[in-house]
């Protein structure tokens, strides 16, 4: 007998994610998807025999003990084969041309910082103190920010004496951590950290709040790591899916969710099934929305006026906007990659007035036979955060031409990017993303993680409206597919002390 009838809205890998949980649980779960494909910004597509991962290029928490790793297994479905990136990556800071690579291994990372940043060692002493206390803290599943009494117990179960070093730090940010240990003024470290904290924070050091700084700066070292994926990023959500329907549970691509009707006894969701050109609407025990929290307030209807309601749009309001990106994406042949080329790299740039924002590039590259592009060739992705609105205006066929042409000359600096080695040329833009995502303005990466926005100040996944839960990248701890799982385990969880 079903514990209740559930609807999941998005089917990226928050979404999944949830709705795999829950039905493995014992919930009668519909997962709604307005795209064709599955995956949201982990999904994927192909051209010419190139297969492109559209967004995310790397996955955390495949280790023994990881988030993944321990909800694949209560799903009862094999993790997807992967390789351990190593280099995690390689950053080119602007004008060298020797990078600085963030190994896995932690004493093969240690040397290698202590030659670029030799007077940092107390920075990165401090970071280490403060990842492990937070990692142990994490791995016992708090739930944070708590809403209820019985949030409030699974925060004080996941304290230890351990954890009480980092409440000193819980209002400072990396730069104050910087100022500390006498670095602040080593410009070097400080741009290095800002280009490595935008990919996970979405903002510099200046705003990032240490506490998730120090864990994402060291996530990629042992035990713990980032992973690629082989055939694509694709095969994450197959596999979830794949644990999705085996537990009974339901996935409708092209459904698209028109409202979620708050004024009822139930949530009601309003339903474009596009496949038949129809609109169905129907009640729910719980709808999980895989959305941006921007998006969840905009197709809510009927919300019950409440202080609490009130104070939760005025604070997604006054949330400065999440970046968008521009990802170009090249299928070439295996001459345009020099040897020992990392999976993964970063460039900053000199900064030029011309192109503003877009002065860096990450970039991940295929590796030979991973599934991704035909023998003998491979893939290039590099993508870069863009203020999404110009994006929306009449010039755009000229900026999408001027942004591709320049990521294509940057990039040519460190790969043979001549025309006969490039076979596939696609670019994605925030213009791209909002048709393919439903997300507005195509925003990517979710609400940074500055103080204001983090942990027990962050967005939670229980809402101020009954039964509609968030799941995704607008919840603690915030971009990837490690964190929005841990957000799905946690709604997952609240939903079942409240059946």
């Amino acid at each position: 007998m079903s514990k209740g009838k559930i609807a999941v809205i998005g089917a990226g890998i928050g979404g999944l994610t949830a709705g795999a949980l829950l039905a493995k649980r014992g919930y009668d779960v519909t997962v709604y998807e307005q795209a064709a494909i599955a995956g949201g910004c982990a999904s994927t597509f192909k051209r010419w025999g190139f297969t492109f991962d559209v967004g995310a290029t790397q996955v955390a928490g495949l280790e023994v003990g990881g988030i993944h790793q321990r909800i694949f297994q209560e799903l009862g479905v094999a993790l997807p084969e992967a390789t351990v990136c190593d280099p995690a990556c390689a950053v080119f800071l602007p004008g060298e041309t020797e990078p600085i690579n963030v190994w896995r291994d932690a004493e093969k990372w240690e040397v290698e910082r202590l030659k670029q940043f030799p007077k940092s060692e107390k920075f990165w002493h401090l970071l280490k103190i403060l990842f492990a206390a937070s990692w142990q803290f994490q791995g016992r599943d708090p739930v944070v920010p708590p809403r209820n009494p019985w949030d409030i117990l699974q925060l004080i179960k996941a304290f230890r004496l351990d954890t009480l070093i980092t409440v000193p730090f819980a209002l400072m940010t990396v730069l104050d951590a910087l100022k500390l240990c006498g670095v602040a003024a080593d410009q070097r470290l400080k741009t290095f950290l800002d280009l490595q904290l935008k990919l996970y924070s979405q903002v510099d050091s200046s705003e990032t709040a240490l506490l998730y700084g120090a864990t994402a700066l060291a996530v990629s070292q042992t035990p713990q790591g980032l992973f690629h994926l082989q055939g694509s990023m694709q095969a994450l959500s197959d596999r979830l899916i794949e644990a999705l329907e085996k537990h009974e549970g339901k996935l409708l691509t092209r459904h698209r969710i028109k409202e979620i009707n708050l004024g009822q006894t139930k949530p009601q969701l309003t339903v474009f099934d596009q496949r038949q050109n129809e609109i169905v609407t129907q009640a729910f025990d719980h709808v999980v929305a895989n959305t941006t929290v921007q998006d969840l307030i905009k197709i809510s209807e009927h919300p019950p006026e409440s202080i609490f309601k009130k104070i939760y749009q005025k604070r997604i309001e006054n949330l400065p906007d999440p970046s968008g990106a521009f990802v170009i994406y090249l299928g070439v042949k295996e001459a345009a990659i020099p040897k020992n080329c990392p999976p993964h790299l970063q460039f900053l740039y000199d900064y030029d007035q011309a192109i503003g924002e877009n002065n860096s590039l990450f970039v991940s590259v295929s590796k030979p036979n991973d599934g991704r592009a035909p023998e003998g060739h491979r893939t290039i992705i590099a993508s870069s955060f863009v203020d999404p609105d110009p994006w929306f205006g009449e010039d755009y066929a000229e900026r999408k031409e001027r942004y591709t042409q320049e990521a294509i000359a940057k990039l040519n600096r460190f790969f043979d990017l001549s025309p006969e080695n490039i076979i596939v040329q696609e670019a994605g833009t925030p213009r791209t993303f909002a048709f393919y995502t439903a997300r507005h303005k195509g925003f990517v990466g979710g609400v940074g993680q500055r103080i204001s926005t983090f942990a027990p100040f962050g967005f939670a996944t229980r809402t101020p409206f009954k039964n509609v839960w968030l799941v995704g990248d607008s919840v603690h701890p915030g971009e990837g597919t490690a964190g929005v799982s841990y957000s799905a385990l946690t709604a997952v969880r609240q939903i079942e002390q409240v059946s």
